[in-house]
């Protein structure tokens, strides 16, 4: 049975950070609840397209910042996630929240609606890059979230920080990453700064106020990170993401992400939101009032096209196998099964990579491992050049 996953995007923020290139707004909190009304009206509109409720398994609200919205907002459009789609058990309910927004009553709110999973946006200890990035929140912030959230019953927390600053040192980062480890998250998302274009921190860059990235340095910080990570119990099990195990044993993962790296079916719900369903990838438009307008006209479109969707480009089999690798080899540990990839797609790795996958073993960036070698992933070395490992498969 193929199941699916949904991203549900929520464009708004109280104050845009000045590296943020995400489709995101700022001072349009007058839209939020013709957006909620929209959202339900999209969802609506998949169920009436499919004729069948689809099998779902993970939810993300991602943004933005989602934990804008109100417990009423996200249940009601929980409730309309629940009336048209089948939500299969174990189902796992991720929410995006920055830490300056949370209380111990929302926590606790939002946990009762089902959510069970919490990403809070801690990005660094220290109080000037804080300050750098443009974030409204200070460290003590994030240890109320962190206290409020198990309080209130979450026990899958993920935070988020970000490496690779200007001006920040590998004492720094070290510090940042010790005082998010005494909080005990169950799972870190590490990410390189990387200087959007159109951002401020692009035009202070541009304009000298402030030092480039050093792609040197943040190759240190990301060594020293997995290391220091390790050291504590943490297992990389993907390129930015480091988990702990359960007691069961089991690797606290993102099941969300993963729908992702392994290239299967999800849904993007929301402006700007991203999907990648029956054979289809497909962005819906930007705008959150025209989306708005789009989705409450409720013109009729034929799966995976809803009123919002902007452009829908298909898949073809070549592609979906350049894809495939591109996301799977982000894997560090499971990297991409030949076993798998047969079973998909009808042939080995190396009859339709050959040349790309000898030159990239000859260069030590992929190896094969696992029981008879039929495991491809990337080497240590290969982690630092992903990008230019992915690029070859496309």
């Amino acid at each position: 049975m193929v199941t699916y996953s949904l991203y549900v995007h929520i464009p708004f923020c109280r104050q845009r950070c000045g590296y943020c290139d995400f489709n995101t707004y700022a001072g349009i909190e007058d839209l939020v609840p013709a957006y909620v009304e929209a959202l339900c009206a999209e969802i609506t509109s998949v169920k009436e397209t499919v004729g069948a409720y689809l099998p779902v398994h993970t939810i993300f609200f991602g943004g933005g910042t989602p934990s804008l919205l109100t417990v009423g907002q996200i249940e009601r459009i929980l409730i309309g996630i629940e009336s048209s789609f089948e939500l299969l058990p174990g189902l796992e309910l991720s929410l995006e929240a920055n830490p300056g927004s949370l209380s111990l009553i929302y926590l606790q709110e939002l946990y009762k609606l089902g959510v069970n999973r919490l990403s809070i946006g801690m990005q660094s200890a220290q109080p000037e890059e804080l300050r750098l990035l443009e974030r409204q929140h200070r460290y003590e912030d994030v240890i109320n979230a962190v206290k409020w959230a198990r309080k209130a019953g979450f026990d899958n927390l993920n935070l988020d920080l970000i490496f690779g600053t200007p001006y920040q040192t590998l004492e720094s980062w070290s510090h940042s990453l010790s005082l998010g480890l005494e909080l005990k998250p169950e799972h870190l998302s590490l990410y390189a700064l990387t200087i959007e274009h159109g951002t401020p921190l692009a035009h202070w860059v541009a304009r000298g106020l402030l030092p480039d990235t050093d792609s040197d340095l943040a190759a240190e910080m990301y060594e020293l990170a997995d290391q220091q990570l390790a050291g504590v119990g943490y297992l990389q099990y993907e390129i930015s993401n480091w988990a702990r195990q359960s007691n069961q044993g089991e690797l606290l993962s993102c099941r969300h992400n993963l729908q992702y790296w392994h290239n299967l079916p999800y849904l993007g719900l929301g402006a700007g939101a991203h999907g990648y369903a029956g054979d289809f990838r497909t962005a819906n438009v930007l705008s959150p009032s025209v989306y708005i307008e789009r989705c409450m006209r409720g013109r009729k479109e034929q799966f995976p096209i809803t009123p919002a969707t902007a452009s829908a480009l298909p898949i073809d089999r070549v592609t979906e196998m350049g894809e495939t690798m591109m996301m799977g080899l982000r894997l560090t540990g499971e990297g991409v099964s030949n076993v798998d990839f047969m079973a998909r797609f009808g042939q080995a790795l190396i009859e339709v990579f050959p040349k790309e996958i000898e030159e990239l073993l000859a260069a030590g960036l992929l190896e094969w491992v696992g029981e008879g070698h039929e495991v491809l992933r990337l080497t240590p070395g290969g982690r630092l050049l992903g990008n230019q490992v992915f690029m070859r498969f496309l």
